[in-house]
């Protein structure tokens, strides 16, 4: 009996995790970026808008959706949209490190969320399972997790060069303005990654506001078992919002400062600049402001009203941006690109994700396809739509292009869209998904999707069925199967494995009653 109490309180940390960095790799990085380079000469700046949890039919961005949002609209009618948008992984932090580099996430171990906190031990698993009811959401049973120093390392690693990197190493002056959520230590904040100015904060979250605020309606979203995790957060620790690694006092709604303070920097910067916008909404907690809240008055849920409310005002400061731009004859110069970090978090019951499957989490369109557009006068056709599969890695490429002369020494994952639309050339083959043992590709034509733990093995006429209602994988021929897990096996090899491993696992049930489950 003793023994087998001390088995289940002993410590499950251990100092068998370690965060590996390619010394290589880094020695020819800070080769590469202590090399100046002109730029272009007709290189323009650059905006990038990253906005999170934004779901497909949170805005009617796509012709329909819950919230009208002019202000982006408008801006995206004057460039071109991505109907098959994708990003590499359904959760925030992976997923930004793969836009800011534009390399699959996966090839530098960051394939998992990051955590701040683990199970202690066996016995903070058993009771949790017996006593908590977490669900949708599962504790994994694990035998061993990384000590508090591992976890504090856990991020992206100093050898990958960001976008802000190679911009300031052609001249531009760089910023950051909202969340990072690439690394829990403030010295490999955004500072040591290229950007020259940092407001926001480090976490996946931070309040939009102070729960006292008179004009803000705050709802805590008791269907949403992680809400109060985030609300437990408030401001502190790494979601305080600080300038440049030193915390400050903000008095704000967070959405409008983050679009103040990008405003500030790129009227105070000489040419060219750098600037992205990173939208903490619509994500968690829910916090709108009140007169915003008082206009959705027709939805009778609260947290479906904070929501739209969060969204509406989103759509209001990108609208400011977007008049500024206007109003210093900045636009014709600008290249803007638009994009969410992952699907709609159907788990906080605020969004539907329309006819999408799964939501975010999870590796069905739900998760994977998203809201992106990019804008640049002059260079794509405003009005146009590209209907073939891209992905977040193009970003970078794409700003790559537009701004360097010079060829660059590493492998990206990523094309130049602005040379796809252009020609109307198929952007990428294959796309590919893995987060833990759940695995994706991507043709213009089909979706598969498997498990290494469970026989699920899915494959859907994507182009005919973007709701994912028809699994056809027994009705295809079998060379064309053949050759997307041939073609996974062959990407796959070029990965790493994750750095750190998950927490938690995910169950989703779909219309059929079929569950799923994805580590998290």
């Amino acid at each position: 009996m003793f023994l087998a109490a001390c088995g289940l309180t002993r410590p499950l940390s251990s100092d068998g995790f370690e965060m590996t960095v390619d010394q290589e790799a880094l020695s020819r990085k800070k080769e590469y970026l202590a090399q100046p380079e002109q730029a272009k000469e007709d290189a323009p700046n650059i905006i990038w808008i990253i906005i999170d949890d934004l779901g497909m039919f949170d805005s009617d961005l796509y012709g329909e959706g819950t919230v009208n949002t002019p202000g982006i609209n408008k801006l995206a009618d004057e460039g071109v949209m991505f109907t098959n948008a994708y990003v590499t992984s359904p959760v925030c932090g992976p997923s930004r490190a793969a836009i800011y580099t534009g390399r699959y996430n996966q090839r530098f171990g960051f394939e998992h969320q990051q955590h701040d906190r683990y199970l202690n031990s066996k016995f903070e698993y058993l009771s949790t399972k017996l006593f908590v009811n977490s669900k949708p959401w599962h504790l994994q049973k694990q035998d061993s997790v990384p000590n508090e120093k591992f976890m504090a390392s856990v991020g992206l690693p100093k050898s990958e060069i960001t976008i802000a990197e190679v911009l300031k190493k052609h001249g531009y002056r760089t910023g950051l303005f909202g969340k990072w959520h690439l690394s829990y230590q403030r010295s490999e904040g955004p500072n040591a990654f290229g950007f020259d100015e940092f407001y926001g904060f480090m976490n996946s979250h931070s309040l939009f506001a102070s729960e006292d605020d008179p004009d803000v309606v705050s709802i805590h979203n008791k269907k949403d078992w992680t809400d109060k995790y985030i609300w437990k957060d408030g401001r502190e620790g790494l979601s305080a919002i600080e300038r440049n690694g030193q915390i400050i006092n903000e008095d704000r709604y967070l959405t409008e400062a983050i679009t103040e303070e990008a405003l500030a920097f790129i009227n105070d910067s000489e040419q060219p600049f750098f600037a992205v916008l990173s939208y903490n909404a619509p994500h968690t907690p829910f916090q709108a402001k009140k007169e915003a809240y008082d206009r959705f008055y027709h939805i009778k849920d609260p947290v479906k009203r904070t929501y739209a409310a969060m969204i509406y005002s989103l759509d209001q400061e990108i609208s400011k941006l977007h008049e500024y731009l206007v109003q210093t004859n900045q636009l014709d110069n600008t290249l803007i690109c638009f994009i969410s970090d992952n699907g709609g978090a159907a788990y906080t019951h605020a969004t539907d994700n329309g006819g999408y499957k799964g939501g975010k989490i999870t590796t069905f369109e739900g998760g994977l396809r998203v809201p992106m557009f990019i804008s640049w006068p002059g260079k794509m056709a405003a009005g146009d739509r590209y209907e073939l599969p891209v992905s977040s890695l193009d970003l970078f490429k794409t700003t790559l292009n537009a701004v360097s002369k010079n060829a660059y020494p590493r492998d990206v994952d990523g094309t130049d869209l602005v040379l796809a639309v252009s020609e109307n050339k198929m952007a990428h083959k294959y796309l590919y998904f893995r987060k833990g043992h759940n695995r994706g590709v991507r043709t213009p034509d089909y979706k598969l999707m498997w498990s290494t733990q469970t026989p699920d093995t899915l494959l859907y006429d994507i182009h005919s069925d973007q709701f994912e209602r028809q699994d056809i994988f027994g009705h295809v021929n079998v060379e064309e199967k053949a050759a997307m897990f041939r073609a996974y096996s062959n990407w796959q090899r070029e990965m790493m494995e994750p750095s750190w491993p998950p927490v938690i696992n995910y169950r989703f049930k779909d219309e059929d009653g079929r569950v799923y489950w994805f580590e998290n």
